[in-house]
């Protein structure tokens, strides 16, 4: 018997999910307090599953970007490739990753989809939290909290900060560490990079294994929140999905267009056609490392690129530049800020921001694995990780999405890249 891909799964468990809840829903609606079953609560069982799978993903965050970062810098650094060709790209996926976040940051102050008539929607999320815990923190916040974000990014105790997850702390020592690594001599360094690199595709392997218990974990959560709020939920969400979307093809038909153009002389439109076939198997696995090998056969033989800078640049952006899981971790925890009705201050949007652009290096490129960096984020802005349980009603959706934008900008980057080194290309513009 053939196995059901785990995106089906995961449709199949929110469809359940929706079913479940609503029962649930139905059965308070008539008078019934708290639904139990053989004595259990129904609620308080589905929260319990869901929590379960919330701190599976809270276990790997650490050991996954700490991994992640410091062989990703390292890699960069190694054999001379921090010239001319490291330079550009790092600059081109830095600038692109920057501009998907404010793509994102803009639309969701624009259309605010976590307010519902003028109010916060965290009441028909069924999103528990206190007013005054959450008024605390946005108490005291103002544009002086930037300087609170870099003052973060050194904590004193290394190991502490792992314990309490600042992740400020950990990426920042991270890339000091991965840095400093390419200072060595060859032989004191390559026991280090081998060490960090079996340690990254330990969690690579983890999180895949844990990624297998999504669907439960998904109707868990999901069955929770439509049990307590039934499908009012639906509405707040949808207009959230349906802006991250407009972002993202923003991000994908004018932004990424206009670098092609102006840096590459290329003509952009020429793009979509040549990576076809890699966006495509991007949308159906929902995987940037999987889609590897033929977004590399699709920038080489479609686009002209030469094997010199594909074979440097996609991997690397396969790792560290992610447009649209950028502009979606971005999004989305503005999304929950305003349902919580956190004030959203300069210094909060700073720092979502400076997060979301940070953690978008350290995603694993397997699908949904930009949960993890939600978290981190939703942490370091004073939110409750377990309100990411209401954004996995579309997230399956959306991630597939996201990853098709994070393919496009990694095969626009080694375009540009080419071009600027004096390379044709298939589609630069003609007297270029």
């Amino acid at each position: 018997m053939k196995k059901i891909e785990l995106h089906w799964q995961i449709l199949i468990a929110i469809g359940l999910a929706g079913l479940s809840g609503w029962v649930v829903n139905s059965a308070i609606a008539s008078g019934v307090e708290d639904p139990s079953v053989f004595g259990i609560s129904v609620i308080g069982f589905f929260e319990y599953v869901g929590s379960l799978f919330l701190n599976a993903l809270k276990m790997i965050i650490v050991p996954l970007i700490m991994s992640s970062i410091i062989i990703g810098v390292a890699g960069i650094g190694s054999g001379g490739n921090l010239g001319a060709l490291g330079g550009r790209t790092l600059a081109f996926y830095a600038t692109t990753t920057l501009a998907a976040i404010l793509v994102g940051l803009i639309l969701i102050n624009l259309i605010g989809p976590g307010y519902v008539d003028g109010e916060p929607a965290g009441e028909l999320l069924a999103l528990d939290s206190s007013g005054a815990e959450i008024a605390k923190v946005a108490e005291g916040r103002g544009p002086g909290d930037v300087a609170n974000v870099f003052h973060s990014m050194v904590p004193p105790n290394i190991v502490k900060a792992a314990a309490e997850g600042q992740m400020l702390g950990i990426i920042f020592f991270a890339l000091l560490f991965g840095y400093f690594i390419t200072q060595l001599s060859h032989e004191r360094a390559e026991p280090l990079f081998k060490f960090w690199d079996s340690v990254f595709h330990v969690m690579m392997r983890m999180t895949s294994w844990i990624m297998k218990f999504a669907p439960i974990g998904v109707y868990g959560l999901v069955s929770a929140v439509v049990a307590k709020a039934g499908f009012r939920a639906v509405e707040p969400l949808a207009v959230f999905a349906v802006t991250v979307i407009i972002a993202l093809a923003i991000h994908v038909t004018i932004i990424l267009p206009l670098f092609l153009r102006f840096v590459g002389k290329v003509n952009a439109y020429k793009m979509f056609p040549a990576m076809a076939p890699a966006m495509l198997t991007a949308f159906s696995t929902s995987s940037s490392s999987a889609t590897l090998p033929i977004t590399i056969e699709c920038v080489e033989e479609n686009a002209g690129v030469s094997n010199k800078i594909s074979s440097f640049v996609l991997p690397l952006g396969a790792t560290v530049n992610m447009n649209g899981t950028a502009l979606y971790e971005c999004a989305a925890a503005m999304f929950l800020a305003q349902a919580y009705g956190l004030e959203l201050t300069f210094g909060i949007q700073f720092s979502i921001v400076f997060i979301a652009l940070m953690t978008s290096i350290g995603v694993a490129g397997v699908p949904s694995a930009s949960l993890v960096a939600i978290a981190i984020i939703l942490g370091a802005v004073g939110l409750p990780v377990e309100a990411i349980g209401v954004l996995l009603v579309f997230d399956r959706i959306l991630d597939m999405l996201r990853t098709s934008v994070n393919i496009f900008g990694d095969a626009c980057c080694a375009v540009i890249v080419a071009r600027l080194d004096g390379e044709k290309t298939n589609i630069a513009i003609e007297g270029t």
